[in-house]
């Protein structure tokens, strides 16, 4: 019966966007209709358009029915007043009665506990209940109401005696005499204090979402994340103001669709998009892209762009949301930074291109030695091969030796070459001591022309660890070679230590030469820092950042006596990292 005339206020208050209040029938669970109060405000953006309605719905059934009892009872009031003090007691609605011939004041119970008294606690006169209605409420409110008219109706607040103040709405009629003179007031009052409360809560909530959208525009400026979401169903695409301004477009400028969005997006990343859209949108993937957008002035941006889709019971996606976020910046920096690790790489192998070819005699003089023991061994064999008969055993031995020899040869010339060749980091399982056991042979040609006894503690039983072979053999080259020239001028003692510490691999390379330069010590991991007439400065800095990709630290210290000592930690890891590798390493290198 209430249907028409409730589609009817919301369709104006829609139209008009005025707060709705109206009273309504709705069937509860049990079959039964009851009374509704529904209240209803709307909430607008910054333009003033009402994008969605707030409301609360109070169950009012006791109350109606304790109006339709006062209108059954108002007749007859004094016949009637037990049954009214019941109703008023179930309803929790108050009655009240003003003689205005006698300016006695009756109050039902009920009207007094909403006051906060006792049951008739005392008589009632008009200055007794002015004393209990805020000054401001009676004087705005309470007074104009019941100078108004036959009918009033009015809200106050009331201050019971403990201080506590509540909300009261009252309601009333005049009677007169035949005359046409007021006789008596009635009416009712009702506390409404929850009731208040729960507008003002939704007041709240409208404020604290309008403030919310505020903050979240101004977040969308601060990060340049925009928000995007489209209406699968009519596919208009709404934009945040950031999205707008991503585009190179002023907020709000003009509606956005699917056939816009495209225009605004680079020719050959088009296919890209609707791939991923329809990709996403048959939940095959989520939706996830990178694209190239042509503002309005020709500018080329790069964006990133995510989102999800909702579905509806059935699984039909109806929307799609998600972030935009201008990545051109961070691009164009990931480019120049690749393009930097890439020289840092080139400068690498130069590094080790470089200290090889001050090696040169020293590495001839490496190879030399086993070719000449191959050549003598020869000698020899032939030797044996010429007797009468040939003794083939020693033959054969000597044969046995040119191979050793050969093979001891190869060797060498097969470290250098892993030295010299310019190859892409690669990691796999190496024996350390092995690498420091060939560096040892590799560079004694060049510590005994320096005068420099070297000695190795290494220590037995340590694990393999994924690593780049190549790359450790120059960090302990760099090491060894800086010790031997620091021992140059006097000679001295070069010790390479390998041991287990605390779940790492710790080596560390010790000699007795001039010591570390105290004044600069924070400095000499710096690139281009060097001490030395010819050097490049490039050694110790390539070094820690090779160390530092493998997840490790370098350092030094100075010794006790003469000269110092530099050491280095691996993780004793023996699974292939995801993410570390020298570039990152050279990166590590440049913050420190």
């Amino acid at each position: 019966d209430d249907l028409e005339g409730q589609v009817r206020k919301w369709t104006d208050a829609i139209a008009t966007g005025k707060p709705l209040e109206t009273e309504v029938r709705l069937r509860s669970s049990d079959g039964q209709y009851r009374w509704q109060l529904d209240r209803g405000i709307p909430l607008r953006d910054e333009h003033g358009n009402i994008v969605k309605w707030y409301g609360v719905v109070t169950d009012i059934e006791d109350r109606k029915r304790a109006e339709e009892a006062l209108t059954v009872l108002s007749e007859d009031l004094r016949e009637s007043k037990a049954k009214l003090e019941k109703a008023q007691r179930i309803t929790h609605v108050g009655y009240w009665e003003w003689d205005l011939v006698s300016n006695r004041i009756n109050w039902s119970d009920e009207t007094y506990r909403i006051y906060g008294l006792r049951p008739q606690e005392y008589p009632m006169d008009i200055v007794k209940v002015q004393e209990k209605i805020h000054p401001e409420d009676w004087e705005s409110g309470m007074k104009v109401a019941l100078s108004a008219g036959d009918r009033f109706d009015a809200e106050c607040r009331v201050i019971r005696p403990t201080g506590e103040i509540r909300v009261a709405h009252f309601h009333g009629d005049v009677k007169r005499d035949a005359s046409g003179q007021p006789t008596q007031m009635f009416g009712t009052i009702q506390d409404i204090t929850e009731r208040k409360r729960a507008e003002e809560a939704l007041q709240l909530v409208s404020s604290d979402l309008q403030d919310s959208k505020a903050k979240l525009e101004e977040a969308q400026r601060i990060t340049h994340v925009g928000y995007w979401e489209r209406d699968l169903a009519t596919d208009r695409i709404t934009w945040s103001d950031e999205t707008y301004l991503i585009f190179g477009l002023r907020p709000q400028q003009q509606p956005i669709n699917l056939a816009v969005l495209r225009q605004k997006i680079h020719s050959e990343d088009r296919a890209l998009l609707s791939h991923a859209l329809d990709e996403a949108l048959a939940g095959r993937a989520r939706y996830d892209i990178e694209y190239r957008v042509l503002r309005p002035t020709g500018e080329l941006r790069v964006v990133h762009s995510t989102g999800d889709v909702k579905r509806d019971a059935s699984g039909k996606a109806y929307v799609m949301f998600g972030t935009v976020q201008d990545i051109t910046d961070r691009k164009r920096a990931e480019g120049e930074r690749e393009k930097l690790r890439q020289l840092e790489a080139d400068l690498a192998h130069v590094n080790r291109v470089s200290t090889l070819g001050e090696m040169a005699a020293s590495l001839a003089h490496e190879i030399k030695q086993p070719i000449a023991a191959a050549i003598t061994s020869a000698n020899t064999c032939i030797e044996w091969l010429s007797h009468e008969p040939p003794n083939l055993d020693r033959a054969r031995a000597a044969a046995a030796r040119i191979d050793g020899y050969g093979n001891r040869a190869a060797e060498i010339i097969d470290r250098i070459r892993s030295l010299y060749k310019k190859s892409p980091p690669r990691r796999e399982l190496v024996d350390t001591n092995g690498i420091l056991e060939e560096m040892l042979t590799l560079l004694e040609g060049e510590a005994s022309r320096s005068s420099v006894a070297m000695r190795a503690e290494l220590a037995a039983g340590l694990p393999k660890i994924m690593a780049d072979p190549v790359q450790l053999q120059q960090v302990f080259m760099n090491l060894m070679l800086n010790a031997i020239e620091a021992m140059m001028e006097s000679g001295g003692e070069l010790t390479v230590k390998s041991q287990m510490q605390d779940a790492q691999l710790q080596f560390s390379v010790s000699d007795t030469g001039v010591g570390l330069p105290m004044e600069k010590k924070d400095e000499i991991f710096s690139a281009f820092f060097t001490t030395k007439p010819q050097g490049s400065g490039m050694g110790l800095a390539i070094s820690r950042s090779i160390v530092e990709s493998h997840g490790g630290r370098l350092w030094a210290t100075a010794n006790a006596g003469r000269g110092a000592t530099f050491h280095f930690t691996l993780p004793a890891q023996t699974a292939e990292p995801t993410s570390s590798t020298f570039s990152a390493g050279l990166d590590a290198s440049r913050m420190n």
